[in-house]
């Protein structure tokens, strides 16, 4: 911008330059140049074709070049009212006296623009994708990928950026408010803190969207940006002002040189002169009666009463203003308009000045540089000035040597003389030893004013008879400096009635008192006050021609008031000039006085050096009116229709505020705020029109896509409300017809748009931002409902309002999902590239795969309104129930569709109920609401049907399984297990445990368990090592089901118990059936195995066991109840399950107990005293006296230690659980021990056969010792029995060593051979 102080030269050549390119033709026929040169160019062709042969014109081309004309006219209307307005706006920024930039308002924020969104997407997927730097651990990867999906890529988003609605802080909030529940979701960690982290990821989030850019840049730019925000200088609000009105800068420079913005006088005096023709125009209305409209009669009066009062309001705070920086003198009472009723008649005595009232205070600079013609004087005597003011004080300068008398000093001095007597004297030091003074040698005796040259000049001395240099001079520089209460002085010859009565030359000063109070006075030398002084009040300057009979002076001008008029005379025709200027701005008069014709033709026809004796503001006036500026500088201000140029300004500050860098949301920036408040204030622009005129361009940009914060609306419609109701907001009582017709219209159209954004609550405000406008929305709403400004509006009509705001919210809400739900799945059917799939008919599993989706879109808008939303309708929380009540109420409509066309036999649409119903048990609000309890009365049935398929499903495969069960362990099988469906993987959608076999005849397809990692049924199956594939199905089809249903989370307290009940009798009626047949399998597979010692024990007996063991473990998991008395259920299938293990034991041990009876028949036929025992005897008697016989009965010991420690090992490894094996070997060593001693003593009286006695010797020792090994107590081993059977094989061994001369190595004592041969 042109600095406005610049120079004459430098301005006049920018002008010149600038005015060849956009000077404009005169008033009556005015068009751009631009206008000019294009319809130039477009009729040159038709003046050529014209000359050759006349065409007259088509109407349409007629009719063409008459809308050009029309909208060139317009176009040229349009730019002198902006030039008129900007020189209002010119005088208001450089004077202001009502307002100032205010510095508590809210800094704004930079906004982001759709370039900037873009690229912060593209840094968070560069950070996504590692392409930068950054360290993160998943957690805060995770957080960003959340935020990046759902609030950067979002359209609500977009289009919030493409209103200017949002800032970077909005940015930086939102995901701090994004990543709190995380956090505080997070563990705890010892040594690190939550808050540690949040300010970890908040900085990291910083880094990342700041990206490449030097963080110091940004601070700078940010630092500067506030600044802008927070105040504004002068020169910057021009330059801002000449953007919104579209003003050039040479047109700036002319304005601003024409009206002296710079000069604080002349804007002062302008005030004044507007200020005066209000009062005028007051006075105007009340005599003709031309009153605006009001809505009461009454308020004429009171209106003109209001012009008055805002006018006094101006002049005080014009009083006010400081006039003097430092000067002492005292403010006047103005002398205000007043109705005639209140009028004090003493009131004119209490303005009168006084002579005292009138004081000058006066700075003067005397710089003394060297004295010249100093001959007389030896080179080495010393010489000195002094200075001194009259009736002050003296100074010195320093000794200076008669050679060289030269000092630079500088003295000042304070004086309250307007024409002060300024006294130099030089002085030599006497040599005299009685010489008391020094010598005079010449003084100086100068009497300065303030227009008086500052550069320094030679003066010749009054020199001394004791001095012989007669052609002595004094080189020194006066300054006197001019007080800011004086605003013009000189010399003048005046002539008045009651003042100057004597035609006579005198020095006047234009002393302004206060800003409403100037004297012209008249002073004598060395008086401090003035002689005589008229009171420039009422009175008229203007230029007049010479008088006749007055001799002095050349140019004349004259001062009238009603019964006086005071002639004054100068004696040049600038210092005319200059003084009727100064005069002009000092009475506040309306008629701007100019300088005589002759005057003016004399200084443009007298070349450069007449046209310099002019003042410089000429020359500017000169320069404005040949630019065609003049009209706009000279304009009555009171003379315009200040409400509609407000009204323009206004709206054109607010798009030059909208289109800014700032997220301003409405709101006007500090300078702006400080220029419209200054304008309406001086020219009286009523408050109500100002905030009516507001809010209807806020509205306008709200309707138009804006964002618009509603606090601003709510602050400009409480002003309105409040004014028109009569509450004098602004001290007006008045209310126009207009203003309540039009606050009405507002007010209506207000409502309208409220009860939109209401509507779109969640495009309007997407993720609460702007921050707490949904509240204030809401608040306005509540204040808009209102009839006047006292009641209160009821809270059902509010309730009611709103309530309809989100029924329409919630049909709005779940039109736009199902909108975004169909693209998505187009989108998903393009990217598979199938164009059959387009075309093909929608299956009922891709219709419950889309309700799915649009399942999760309902639940995610859901938790966005309660996280972001609900706060904003704290005090409506049960409509916020409804509405979500209503959202899901249409969801439920398409649910119930997709639903109806599943097949009967499909159980896929478990999924649905439970991603619902886990959302809907967790809402404190929606838990048993309406939509939830008809989603259980949905399902309610097809859980039951479910389960009772599952209950007849699985009895069906126990059946079946254990009719071709084979018994063999499922870890020895290598081909997959019969009957048991491995669940398939799906991460999306859960699934429920499959019915392999069909159910009455219906061919049933039952959805498998969910499966999110390993399956659990996978692991009971190996770690149970060696169970059966039909148990193990069965467990894991248990498991699976109660799995499921409690997953259901059904939240009906009663219906839950009643499944939970159901599903634990219906496990343990599975498990009992199963532990029966158990038990039949193995007793029929035992009684079909051999007696001998041939018999094995086969892995089918040990998983039989094992499937014992499991229906034990399975039955405390799947057949307790929580609740005391229905532990029957685990109570009766436990003792069910001992009482089948019991008796499975005893079926073994008894097994166990035959093949060793069939063992002791055997060795029964050597009984002493039969046949067989005497034939056996001789037979081997015979034969071991040819050949090596080997040692009898050796083969039936060994073939039964045999099969004893095979079935040791075989139930010790393969029987998993190792109490029902210690019970089994304790039962087993008894049962067999007991045996041995009954035969043992059956056989009391006879002698055991030598045969005998070697294999019971060995089998009891082989006994005794592996079941000593196995585990077996020694309270056990060692029984009675056992000492019995032991004693009576000892003595049979002694007998039989006597006898047959010994036992061939077999003995009952424990020795190593015996080991060895083991």
């Amino acid at each position: 911008m042109l600095d406005p102080s610049s120079s004459e030269e430098e301005s006049d050549g920018i002008v010149e330059e600038e005015s060849k390119e956009a000077m404009a033709p005169q008033a009556g026929s005015r068009i751009s140049p631009s206008r000019t040169s294009e319809s130039s160019g477009g009729l040159a062709p038709s003046s050529s074709r014209s000359s050759a042969r006349p065409i007259s014109p088509s109407p349409s081309a007629a009719s063409e070049e008459k809308e050009d004309l029309e909208k060139m006219h317009r176009e040229e209307e349009e730019r002198k009212k902006k030039l008129q307005l900007y020189v209002f706006v010119m005088r208001c920024i450089a004077y202001p006296f009502n307002a100032k930039q205010p510095t508590d308002m809210a800094r704004r924020q930079q906004k982001i623009s759709k370039q900037q969104l873009q690229q912060t997407k593209d840094r968070f997927q560069a950070f996504l994708n590692g392409e930068t730097q950054i360290v993160a651990d998943e957690a805060f990867i995770n957080a960003v990928q959340s935020y990046s999906e759902v609030f950067l890529k979002s359209d609500r988003v977009a289009k919030m950026v493409q209103s200017g609605g949002f800032s970077a802080n909005d940015f930086r909030e939102v995901f701090k408010r994004h990543i709190e529940k995380r956090v505080r979701s997070l563990p705890e960690i010892d040594g690190l803190s939550k808050e540690t982290v949040l300010s970890s990821w908040m900085a990291k989030f910083d880094t990342i969207y700041r990206g490449d850019e030097d963080p110091r840049k940004a601070q700078q730019r940010m630092t500067a940006s506030a600044a802008s925000e927070l105040i504004l200088s002068k020169d910057q609000l021009y330059e801002m002002f000449q953007n919104i009105l579209g003003i050039k800068k040479f047109e700036h420079q002319l304005l601003y040189q024409a009206c002296q913005l710079d000069n604080l006088d002349e804007q002062a005096a302008q005030i004044r002169r507007e200020l005066d023709g209000r009062l005028q125009m007051a006075d105007q209305i009340a005599r003709g009666g031309k009153f605006p409209k009001f809505v009461s009669k009454e308020m004429e009066a009171m209106y003109i009463e209001e012009l008055k009062s805002s006018v006094n309001q101006l002049m005080a705070n014009l009083e006010s203003m400081p006039v003097s920086k430092g000067g002492e003198f005292k403010l006047q009472k103005l002398k205000r308009g007043h109705n005639t009723s209140i009028i004090d008649m003493g009131q004119e005595d209490e303005n009168t000045l006084s002579k005292s009232d009138v004081v000058l205070s006066f700075t003067l600079e005397v710089v003394i540089m060297e004295v010249v013609g100093l001959k007389s004087l030896a080179p080495n005597r010393i010489v000195y000035c002094t200075m001194e003011v009259e009736g002050g004080e003296k100074l010195q300068t320093d000794q200076a040597e008669a050679s060289k008398p030269t000092w630079g000093t500088q003295g000042d001095f304070t004086t309250t003389h307007p024409l002060p007597a300024v006294k130099v004297k030089l002085f030599t030091e006497s040599t005299g030893v009685l010489a008391l003074e020094d010598k005079e040698l010449g003084r100086v005796v100068l009497h300065p004013t303030p227009n008086s040259p500052k550069q320094s000049e030679l003066h010749k001395m009054t020199v001394t008879k004791a001095c012989p240099d007669q052609d002595l001079k004094i080189k020194l520089a006066i300054r006197m400096d001019k007080p800011q209460n004086m605003k013009h002085c000189g010399y003048l010859w005046a002539f008045g009635k009651n003042v100057w009565k004597r035609w006579k030359k005198r020095f006047f000063v234009l002393v302004q008192v206060s800003q409403y109070t100037f004297a012209m006075c008249s002073y004598r030398e060395k008086k401090s006050e003035p002689q005589e002084l008229l009171q420039l009040d009422g009175y008229t300057v203007d230029y007049s021609d010479p008088q006749p009979g007055l001799d002095g002076g050349r140019t004349f001008f004259n001062a009238v008031k009603e019964g006086d008029t005071v002639i004054f005379a100068s004696d040049d025709e600038q210092d005319r000039i200059l003084w009727v200027q100064a005069m002009y701005r000092a009475t506040g008069q309306s008629h701007k006085p100019v300088p005589p014709t002759q005057v003016q033709k004399l200084n443009s026809k007298g070349g450069a050096s007449a046209q310099m004796d002019a003042p410089i503001s000429q020359f500017y006036a000169d320069r404005a009116q040949k630019h065609g500026m003049d009209e706009f500088i000279s304009a009555n201000p009171c003379s315009y229709d200040h409400a509609s140029l407000f009204e323009m300004l206004q709206r054109l500050t607010l798009d030059h505020r909208l289109n800014d860098t700032f997220c301003c949301l409405g709101w006007f920036s500090p300078g702006q705020v400080f220029v419209l408040d200054e304008y309406c204030a001086r020219n009286g622009v009523r408050g109500c029109h100002r905030h009516l005129c507001y809010l209807r361009d806020l509205l306008e940009r709200a309707e138009n896509g804006a964002i618009i914060d509603p606090t601003l609306l709510h602050y400009s419609f409480a002003f309105c409300a409040s004014h028109v109701h009569g509450n004098r907001p602004d001290g007006l009582s008045t209310v126009k017809v207009d203003e309540k017709e039009r606050f009405e219209d507002i007010k209506e159209r207000l409502r309208v748009i409220l009860e939109n954004h209401i509507v779109n609550f969640r495009y309007f405000f997407p993720f609460g931002r702007p921050e707490g406008a949904l509240k204030a929305t809401l608040s306005l709403l509540e204040r808009v409902l209102m009839k006047d400004i006292v009641t209160p509006v009821p809270p059902e009509e509010v309730k009611g309002v709103i309530r309809k705001c989100l029924e329409q919210a919630a049909q709005l809400n779940y039109e736009r999902i199902k909108d975004y739900a169909k693209i998505e799945v187009e989108k998903g059917q393009k990217d598979q590239k199938d164009p059959e799939n387009v075309g093909r008919l929608v299956t009922p599993a891709k219709k419950l795969e889309e309700t799915i989706r649009l399942a999760e879109l309902v639940i995610e808008v859901l938790q966005q309104n309660q996280e972001h939303h609900a706060e904003a309708f704290a005090w409506w929380t049960d409509l916020m129930v409804e509405h979500a009540e209503n959202f899901l109420a249409l969801y439920a409509i398409d649910m119930d569709a997709a639903l109806e066309i599943q097949s009967p036999e499909s159980w896929d649409s478990f999924p649905l109920f439970q991603l619902l119903n886990d959302f809907l048990r967790t809402d404190y609000y929606l838990c048993n609401g309406k939509f939830h309890k008809h989603l259980q009365d949905l399902y309610a049935p097809l859980v039951v049907r479910y389960v009772d398929l599952m209950e007849s499903s699985i009895a069906q495969s126990i059946h079946k399984g254990f009719e071709r069960e084979s018994w063999e362990p499922v870890k020895s099988l290598t081909s997959n297990l019969p009957n048991v469906n491995l669940p398939n993987v799906n991460l999306q959608i859960p699934k429920v445990p499959n019915l392999p076999v069909p159910v009455a005849g219906l061919s049933v397809n039952l959805p498998q368990i969910p499966s999110f990692s390993t399956p659990s049924w996978m692991a009971a199956i190996y770690d149970s090592d060696n169970g059966s594939g039909t148990s193990e199905d069965l467990f894991w089809k248990l498991d699976a089901l109660q799995t499921f249903i409690r997953d259901l989370h059904w939240p009906e307290d009663e219906f839950a118990k009643h499944l939970e009940s159901r599903i634990r009798l219906m496990s343990s009626n599975m498990i009992e059936n199963c532990v029966k047949r158990t038990r039949m399998a193995f007793e029929s597979k035992l009684t079909k195995s051999s007696k001998s010692t041939d018999f094995r024990i086969s892995p089918s007996l040990c998983t039989m066991f094992n499937v014992m063991v499991d229906a034990k473990d399975q039955s405390a998991k799947l057949c307790a109840m929580e609740m005391g008395q229905e532990k029957q259920f685990h109570t009766q299938i436990d003792e069910l399950i001992e009482e089948s293990v019991k008796d499975m034991i005893q079926l073994l041990v008894a097994k166990f107990v035959v093949i060793l009876e069939s063992v002791l028949a055997k060795i029964s036929r050597y009984d002493e005293g039969t046949l067989f025992s005497s034939f056996l005897s001789f037979t081997v008697k015979a034969a071991s006296k040819y050949v090596d016989v080997p040692k009898p009965g050796m083969d039936v010991a060994d073939g039964y230690v045999t099969f004893m420690r095979h079935s040791q090992d075989m139930l010790r490894e393969k029987v998993n659980e190792e109490v029902y094996i210690e019970r089994l070997f304790d039962q087993w060593y008894t049962a067999t021990m007991n045996l041995l001693g009954t035969w043992l003593t059956e056989r009391m009286d006879q002698q055991l056969h030598v045969y005998q006695l070697k294999i019971l010797i060995r089998i009891t020792k082989k006994k005794y010792r592996d079941f000593r090994l196995q585990g077996v107590l020694d309270s056990t081993l060692n029984s009675k029995m056992y000492d019995t059977v032991r004693n009576r094989l000892t003595l049979e061994e002694a007998t039989a060593s006597v006898r047959e001369g010994g036992m061939q190595g077999i003995s009952m004592k424990d020795s190593d051979e015996e080991d060895e041969e083991d």
